[in-house]
């Protein structure tokens, strides 16, 4: 088995350079029993987590990643991957900072998104 911070690593390339240029080829990454809770409201199922992500009111966006933590979970072999980082949303001078967890779960040799869980993490 890959070492979970390699899978972690790969697994976030892969998402965010997905996300930054053709969102709507993340539909592969979830199933009909995934879960994204984006900003509070819980979405279910591949159709509407990449209907919620395709809606998102930006032209262009660019992940900048600052942290990427992964863990092993007690769950047949899953995965839960916190990453912190930078949103540049549309070219602006002031990048958002967000916070995402995933729960990877295995589906024969790679892994879907079963659980998402994104917040912007605003100043005080």
């Amino acid at each position: 088995m890959a070492d979970i911070n390699t899978i972690a690593q790969q697994f976030t390339d892969f998402y965010y350079s997905t996300f930054d240029s053709n969102r709507a080829s993340l539909v592969s990454l979830y199933r009909n029993h995934s879960m994204l809770t984006w900003e509070g409201s819980p979405i279910l199922g591949a159709k509407l987590i990449t209907e919620k992500l395709t809606s998102l009111p930006f032209e262009k966006v660019a992940h900048k990643i600052t942290t990427l933590d992964a863990q092993p979970s007690s769950q047949g072999g899953s995965i839960l991957v916190s990453v912190t980082g930078l949103l540049v949303v549309d070219d602006s001078p002031n990048p958002l900072q967000f916070s995402q967890v995933f729960n990877l779960t295995p589906d024969g040799s790679s892994y879907y998104v079963f659980n998402d869980i994104f917040r912007l993490n605003y100043g005080a």
